[in-house]
């Protein structure tokens, strides 16, 4: 008997626990709401500034982000096109061995000099040429002999022909032997003639007037028509530069365009003009050629690596920092502000590149309230707050 008291004892004691543990949590879930209430409420009283409720318009401008706008304007921007290029004379000349050649006798200019047209070059030996000529000169003395000789014969046969000494046959045959010692004297005068015109091609003579530019050529070498190019000379000294610029590019400019022309290793600018826009397009670097002529200048060193900066015109348009163009598969696009704040994506086509930004050839017409940074986070038709930049 004592034994089942003692049980209905502990039941009843477990189960006053469990009410007393309900009741405690029930409190404490009572206190944690209203502890959640009054925040709540305070957070919003102090959010809309002491107002009790705020209107969904309001709310909706309330956690609009504000960005950066400016309405470009549309300014005058030098087209620049900005390249490199390659330094070349602009008439290339190169000299060689003309004649039969020879054994050199000495080089009278070098890599650096000025030249004019028929100035000797090279000296070539011609001692054998030489007693050639003599040789002929001595035929044509024989020759000539031979002509007096045929000449006289033929003028008293023509005075005994009258008296019957003389028969029509043998007047024919001096006539004919007059006419051989002719034709031989005229022969020994082409010979001569031909000789004395190959012995003044050994000396190798400038072309053209000109600059220097390359020498191959030794004093005791022996040259002839194989042996290559000794010389090359830049006519009258003119230079140019060799720009290779994209279709574009060559589009915007024309024969008479100025150009300003750096030299890799110089700050040195020169100033110069285009004077020839390749006709033909590169299959393969779809480039084309621009050839600026320079004057002559010792620090243009043909071969030499220069950039240029091409005056291709000047065009009016906005223009607008980098950041504020967005670029897509579609191509580049901007965010326009509209009269309602909200977010619209415009494409345009962007132009040339300046100190100031990228100019937009199409899209814009510089009125627009165009979004400067942060574009990357917004969406179409979201509603921000614009500040606008003046410029």
């Amino acid at each position: 008997m004592n034994y089942e008291t003692t049980i209905g004892t502990l039941d009843g004691g477990i189960l006053e626990d469990d009410r007393q543990r309900k009741r405690r949590r029930l409190i404490i879930a009572a206190v944690v709401l209203a502890i959640v209430a009054i925040g709540a409420a305070a957070y919003f009283m102090m959010g809309s500034g002491g107002k009790t409720a705020a209107t969904p318009g309001e709310d909706k401008a309330g956690q609009a982000q504000t960005v950066t706008v400016v309405a470009p304007g549309r300014d005058t921007v030098v087209r620049a096109i900005n390249a490199t290029g390659t330094l070349a004379a602009r008439r290339e000349i190169p000299v060689g061995v003309v004649g039969e050649g020879g054994q050199v006798n000495r080089v009278y200019v070098d890599a650096g000099d000025w030249v004019k047209q028929g100035q000797v070059l090279i000296s070539v030996d011609r001692s054998v040429q030489i007693q050639q000529a003599a040789a002929l000169e001595a035929q044509i003395g024989v020759a000539r002999a031979d002509l007096l000789l045929a000449q006289s014969e033929l003028d008293r046969a023509a005075q005994l022909i009258d008296r019957g000494f003389i028969s029509k046959a043998d007047m024919d045959r001096k006539t004919a032997t007059r006419d051989s010692a002719r034709a031989r004297v005229n022969v020994a005068n082409a010979q001569l003639g031909e000789t004395r015109a190959r012995n003044a091609r050994l000396d190798i003579r400038a072309p053209v007037s000109g600059y220097v530019l390359e020498r191959n050529v030794e004093t005791g070498q022996t040259v002839s028509a194989g042996s290559g190019i000794l010389f090359r000379l830049a006519q009258d000294g003119q230079m140019e530069l060799q720009a290779a610029l994209s279709e574009d590019d060559l589009a915007l400019i024309s024969e008479g365009v100025p150009a300003s022309v750096t030299p890799v290793g110089t700050d040195r600018q020169f100033n110069g003009t285009i004077w020839q826009v390749s006709p033909m397009i590169n299959e393969t670097s779809r480039q084309g050629m621009a050839r600026i002529s320079l004057p002559f200048d010792r620090a243009l060193r043909p071969g030499g690596f220069a950039s240029v900066e091409i005056k291709a015109g000047a065009t009016t348009a906005p223009v607008l920092p980098e950041s504020a163009v967005q670029t897509s598969r579609e191509g580049s696009f901007v965010y326009i502000v509209g009269k309602d704040n909200k977010v619209k994506r415009r494409p345009v086509k962007v132009g040339t590149t300046t100190a100031n930004g990228l100019t937009i050839a199409e899209g814009l017409d510089g009125t627009e309230r165009v979004v400067l940074y942060a574009g990357g986070f917004l969406n179409p038709d979201e509603v921000v707050k614009p500040k606008l930049l003046k410029k």
